[in-house]
């Protein structure tokens, strides 16, 4: 069994062995709560009244052995659920229970309850509920064509990141100075003055239930020491009340209770509203490793007990998996994962200088140890990062589990300043989720969903008509085989595009009135630089900064699509365009040769060949420029990510066969990797082709490689990965990783799941365990190219 000592190999067990299931117990609450209060207090008011209502009301739970305490339910794998957000039917219920892949089990009487006390009264409430009746004929067509997809439609603006506020200061001093705000607002000359004290009086008020939880959670803890006949663990159970006396409501004091500290607040993130994605760490390191450093010396704290209390947190984020999907959110995103990340190594935020400390190799090697999904674990790699580093979180990643991915701290804090940012500010940045981009503590930078880029390429070549769920569902803008010049041809992809463009962020701004308006979270908003200060919720534009995120998926395949249209259409002149269009038609059986010359002799994207890479840098600004810089409703810019997570199998599954040869129905290309099989000149032609586009333009992008396990085998390999990330990261590239493993492997364990059941495979930003993943995903992780040094 993996885990440092007896104690968190039994946790982690448990966690990896339960089933993950449904609960009701908030669901139930929270209606109960909304029947009784609903229009006695301002919509902030309310939200915070639910959160503490749900804080002072759900059971507790100290899983035997356990040091940090909290839970998102009633114990490990149990989830709850947000009405208020998505109310699921009972037929989504049954679908949950029974589904192969992604389950969660939902006994009958639960899904009683459902039907007969929880959909009567969130029935036509809920924000899905608004989302989908405020939205037009023209972008639902676009959605259920698979043009775009919609974050929010079961889900809540997330996407927020720990800074440093909360080791430095309890919720006391938190509310403290929130009550002190609203003192100070000006009821004469402020005409917003009413609607900030509300949003300040709901943080106030959030800031209350955090601390009851705090305090329950120390009597529960005394409550089993009194029962407690072991005197060891009776101990341990008056330690964590002693804990949970000082935080949240003081700040820590010591390294387990600035743990303590982190996971309360994250189970009141979580619990207030289901975010995209759960609220994540940060820096944690860095934060940590005063306390570590001040304990140590003085004794009372080593390497062995701040190693096991971080696997006894590592454990706690595997057991909250995301709250069940159904639909297009389920394809856009098919995992138990709720994408928590950790930023370890890179510079420290105080001072600009090598960042690695003690607590960073305490974190590789508990990730090393734990080998689990959650959390999702990254290395930033700075300059300055001592090769040491470097080469310790390769090792890792050699072992073939996915983790850590790799990111570029210059490349990071270049990406926020030309965004806006102080360096000060950019500094307390890196990533969250996948490889998104944002400034921790100080930014709402929320995702809105992820856009078919190849796919608006075929509505180009069907005149605006979409034959997956045929449909005119766009403009029309040529018939192509009138088309003299590939000019011509281009001009059209990218008026619909544009008009595609339009239609998501109306779309969107429509949406994010509904969340400021009726879903604020003022929890939230406490931990967020900027709202105590303009009173305003991070769901309306209250944090410092404000960013809105489209994430762009397939650039490999459509740059492959253009270049094969303009090299063998327009210039060689090996077939016409109506041929091409016949054969895309036919899924290229009984056009051969056609099939071979577009999949096998055309200039491909990750060669380092500047004909195809020149199309991907077109593509590439023309997408950027016309998203990058619009404004949002609520005072936020647009940008763009270049990430999947599972969206590209699912985007591929409602397309016609394409341009470059790839074959209906099959997925288009992950972040910003090239089309599979495509790469044959080797990872370092891949990362020049990649390098060529401005990634400080973006706010993140994602890039896949794979090597085989002897590939990169010995001292050699070790120093050849390490050059590899080094010398992309020196041409600015944002972020790599990896699969180690053979093709074979993966293909026995698809005949054999029973004999892979550990199997762990990196999906996109994240790590998944082969047997969680639908055929067509695993067969696209298969299918990417194995590289090689030779």
């Amino acid at each position: 069994m993996r885990g440092y000592t007896e104690r968190t190999k039994m946790l982690r067990l448990e966690s990896v062995s339960t089933q993950p299931r449904v609960s009701l117990e908030r669901a139930l609450l929270e209606t109960e709560f909304y029947k009784n209060n609903f229009g006695t207090v301002e919509i902030p008011v309310l939200r915070a009244m639910n959160f503490k209502y749900l804080m002072e009301n759900r059971k507790l739970y100290i899983g035997e052995g356990e040091l940090i305490v909290g839970e998102k339910s009633e114990g490990p794998q149990v989830v709850p659920t947000f009405p208020e957000l998505c109310a699921h039917t009972v037929e989504d219920m049954t679908v949950m229970n029974e589904r192969k892949y992604i389950n969660f089990k939902v006994n009958e009487e639960d899904k009683t309850v459902q039907a007969e006390t929880i959909l009567p009264y969130w029935q036509n409430k809920s924000t899905r509920d608004k989302i989908l009746a405020s939205m037009t004929q023209e972008w639902k067509d676009c959605y259920a064509a698979g043009m775009f997809t919609e974050f929010m439609e079961q889900r809540a603006p997330g996407h927020t990141v720990a800074d440093d506020k909360f080791y430095h200061k309890g919720f006391l001093e938190f509310k403290k100075e929130i009550l002190e705000a609203i003192d100070e607002l000006d009821f004469l000359n402020d005409k917003d003055a009413y609607d900030k004290k509300a949003q300040l009086e709901a943080m106030a008020i959030s800031c209350d239930a955090i601390m009851i939880y705090g305090q329950r959670y120390a009597a529960y803890a005394r409550e089993l020491a009194e029962k407690e006949t072991n005197p060891k663990r009776k101990e341990e159970l008056l330690w964590i009340a002693g804990n949970c006396d000082v935080v949240p409501a003081n700040k820590p004091e010591t390294y387990a209770q600035a743990l303590q500290m982190y996971w309360f607040v994250h189970i009141g993130i979580t619990t207030e509203l289901n975010t995209w994605d759960a609220f994540s760490p940060g820096k944690l390191d860095q934060y940590l490793y005063p306390f570590y450093k001040k304990e140590k010396e003085s004794g009372t704290i080593d390497y062995h007990k701040a190693r096991e209390l971080m696997e006894c947190l590592w454990i706690k984020f595997n057991n909250q998996p995301a709250p069940p999907k159904v639909g297009i959110t389920l394809k856009e995103s098919g995992t138990y994962t709720d994408f928590a990340n950790f930023n370890t190594g890179g510079i420290n935020p105080y001072t600009g200088e090598d960042g690695v400390n003690e607590v960073s190799y305490i974190i590789l090697d508990t990730m090393d140890e734990m080998r689990l999904l959650q959390p999702s674990s990254n290395v930033q790699i700075s300059e300055k990062t001592p090769d040491e580093f470097l080469k310790r979180a390769v090792e890792i990643s050699r072992k073939g589990w996915g983790q850590p991915a790799f990111y570029n701290t210059e490349e990071l804090i270049q990406e926020l300043i030309n965004a806006g940012k102080s360096l000060e500010d950019a500094r307390f940045g890196g990533s969250s989720g996948c490889v998104e981009t944002g400034c921790h503590g100080r930014e709402a930078y929320v995702l809105t969903g992820y856009l078919n880029v190849p796919k608006i390429f075929e509505l180009a070549m069907n005149n605006g008509f979409d034959k997956y769920t045929n449909k005119q569902i766009s403009i029309q803008t040529g018939n192509p085989e009138d088309f003299k010049s590939y000019e011509e041809l281009e001009a059209a992809f990218f008026k619909q595009l544009e008009h595609i463009i339009n239609v998501k962020i109306r779309g969107n701004n429509v949406i994010e009135k509904i969340f400021a308006e009726h879903m604020p979270s003022p929890f939230m908003s406490v931990l967020t630089t900027g709202c105590k200060e303009s009173g305003k919720d991070y769901n309306a534009g209250g944090a410092k900064y404000n960013t809105r995120y489209i994430q762009i998926v397939g650039i490999g395949t459509i740059t492959d699509c253009l270049a094969s249209i303009k090299y063998n259409v327009f210039e060689q002149g090996r077939f016409t365009m109506k041929e091409l269009l016949a054969a895309i038609d036919a899924n290229f059986e009984g056009h051969e040769m056609i099939h071979n010359l577009v999949l096998n002799h055309t200039p491909k994207y990750g060669n380092d060949d500047d004909y195809a890479d020149d199309i991907m840098l077109d593509v590439f600004e023309n997408v950027r420029d016309r998203i990058r810089g619009r404004k949002a409703v609520c005072g936020g810019t647009y940008q763009i990510d270049m990430l999947p997570t599972t969206c590209h199998v699912y985007f591929g599954s409602v397309m016609t066969a394409s341009a470059n040869g790839r074959l209906k129905e099959k997925p288009v290309t992950d972040g910003i990797s090239p089309e599979k099989g495509a790469d044959t000149n080797g990872p370092t032609a891949v990362i020049k082709s990649c390098a060529k586009m401005d990634h400080t333009s973006t706010g993140g992008t994602l890039l896949n490689q794979k090597f085989t396990p002897s590939s990169i085998a010995g001292e050699e390999g070790l120093d050849n990965v390490s050059a590899l990330i080094r010398a992309y990261f020196h041409m600015m590239g944002h972020h790599i990783q990896f699969n180690v493993i053979d093709k074979s492997t993966l293909l026995d364990a698809q005949k054999n799941p029973d004999e892979y059941k550990d199997l762990i495979v990196r999906v996109a930003g994240y790590s998944d365990h082969f047997n969680n993943l639908e055929k067509a995903l695993q067969d696209e992780i298969i299918d990417r190219t194995e590289q090689s040094f030779n």
